[in-house]
């Protein structure tokens, strides 16, 4: 065998640790270049043919097409006879040229709009903008979206039919159950043979379900319902924002069989509380698969319904001919100003609403504090009006009804006890009330001082009294005392400033109660 030789030559040769850190450091730097270069050249890329990759983001999304025929929308919603095109209204709904009110504040409302021809899309899109208002903190009993095999004109769910074969998507207003999960979103499907459970709520049979407030909010709120192969999604704006597109996830149901063919619809109901349900838009779209071309477009209108479209418009356009002229007449000023400036932007609106609530505050703060002066005003008063009774006493036991002193006493006692519950426990009144307690005091003490100087005189005028043996000089018999207060009277008194204490009370609770509905 070959020996290996021994030496510095039979081992390899080790770089120092410094040459290693400039050799991995030179690749960082090689590798972190090329994948610049890379980014670089597919945005390059992609700049020159934009259409691939857009091909490539959007390869799952479905093609919309919009129908009109399923849809309304805001100004000029209604015809000249109060009707909605392609829609029929019943109940307590009250169509409008900018918004239908499916149901007003009021107690006990039902109404609903439907399309009045089928839709038989397989996939669709519907966008709903609505808004739910109401003075309460609470609202009854909520609106709902409908695409059922059959109009539910009328009915006691949210105003529509029990019993239908399709789907529901309620905003119930009202907790039911008790378990505060309300304002809530659900989805609710039905074959045609289930009743609504009110009582729970429909937790019992909604398929998904999501907390979201959408009463009293400042912008409509909007509901987006997709239904995509056999997939069904909820997304909602919640109506914080402007942004018509800020919507976000709610609910999806999966593997959800609805009918081919069915009728949109919108309702709303309400019962002891009501709310305020009104739509400003229902857009629906057909949706389509990629690569699958959409059914070609229906018929033209015919000709006598578009020549009664067309005459409205006429009508319309030189209604609003008509009013542009009567308003530059009436304000010759702003005939050079650009159109942009007679109108409020969203800013300027938002800015508005800032300083209007501001203020409201203010106003609601200069109310309070009326209130609090007229309350301060009140206490003094009663405060002033028991301390001149008792002033009043007080001067009447100093001038010489030594005999009733116990009874004044007794009485001032009383009107100090009154005094206490008049006033409302402030500082100044436990202070003042402390003063006339030992003004008390003194008074006491100078009766009984008066008292036994008069003992003293009488006990000095008999011994002066010269002292014959024929004649015994009694003392004089002091007439007897006749009690100026007697039990019956005391007891009558009594009763009559306790029922006069207490409907005192009962009445400012009253006063206070009455007071506390304004704040």
């Amino acid at each position: 065998m070959r020996e290996r030789p021994v030496g510095p030559s039979a081992f390899p040769v080790i770089p120092p640790l410094s040459a290693l850190r400039q050799h991995s450091d030179s690749n960082m730097a090689v590798s972190i270049a090329k994948c610049l270069a890379s980014y670089v050249y597919i945005l390059l890329i992609s700049l020159i043919f934009p259409h691939v990759f857009a091909d490539n983001a959007v390869g799952d999304s479905p093609h919309r097409r919009f129908e009109y025929k399923y849809s309304f929308k805001g100004p000029h919603l209604t015809q000249s006879d109060g009707r909605i095109p392609f829609w029929i209204h019943t109940g307590n709904a009250i169509p409008s040229s900018d918004q239908i009110r499916i149901t007003p504040s009021l107690r006990s409302q039902k109404g609903s709009v439907w399309t009045k021809s089928p839709v038989s899309f397989e996939h669709w899109e519907a966008e709903v903008a609505f808004r739910v208002s109401g003075r309460g903190r609470m609202g009854a009993d909520g609106l709902a979206i409908w695409f059922t095999a059959g109009q539910g004109l009328e009915g006691p769910v949210y105003g529509a039919a029990d019993q239908w074969n399709g789907v529901g998507i309620f905003f119930d207003s009202f907790d039911n159950d008790g378990k505060k999960n309300n304002p809530a979103v659900l989805v609710v499907g039905n074959n045609g043979k289930l009743f609504y459970d009110h009582q729970n709520d429909g937790t019992t049979q909604s398929l998904g379900t999501c907390l979201r407030d959408f009463r009293n909010k400042p912008y409509p709120v909007r509901a987006k319902i997709t239904y995509y192969r056999k997939s069904l999604s909820v997304f909602i704006n919640n109506g914080f924002t402007p942004d018509r597109d800020d919507y976000e996830f709610c609910t999806r149901v999966e593997n959800m069989i609805i009918p081919d063919t069915g009728y949109f619809g919108i309702s709303a109901a309400t019962g002891g509380l009501a709310d305020d349900h009104d739509v400003l838009s229902f857009l629906v779209f057909r949706l389509a698969e990629p690569g699958q071309n959409l059914p070609p477009p229906e018929k033209e209108i015919p000709k006598e319904e578009k020549d009664k479209y067309q005459e409205e418009f006429e009508n319309f356009q030189q209604e609003l001919d008509k009013r542009k002229e009567e308003f530059q007449k009436e304000h010759p000023d702003v005939q050079g100003q650009p159109i942009e400036d007679l109108f409020e932007s969203v800013n300027d609106r938002e800015i508005r609403q800032v300083f209007e609530g501001q203020n409201r505050i203010h106003l609601e703060i200069k109310q309070l504090n009326r209130q609090l002066a007229m309350i301060l005003d009140e206490q003094r008063r009663y405060v002033s009006v028991i301390t001149e009774e008792i002033s009043k006493r007080s001067s009447q036991a100093q001038s010489g009804q030594v005999g009733c002193d116990k009874c004044s006493l007794k009485q001032l006692a009383m009107g100090q006890q009154q005094g206490n519950a008049g006033g409302l426990g402030s500082y100044e009144t436990v202070q003042h009330f402390n003063d006339i307690k030992e003004h008390l005091h003194v008074v006491k003490r100078s009766i009984e001082h008066i008292i036994q100087k008069n003992v003293v005189r009488r006990d000095i005028d008999i011994i002066k009294l010269p002292i014959t043996p024929l004649l015994v000089v009694k003392c004089p018999e002091l007439p007897p005392l006749t009690a100026c207060l007697s039990t019956t009277h005391f007891v009558i008194f009594i009763v009559v400033q306790s029922l006069l204490f207490f409907g005192y009370i009962m009445y400012k609770s009253q006063q206070e109660a009455a007071a506390k509905k304004f704040f």
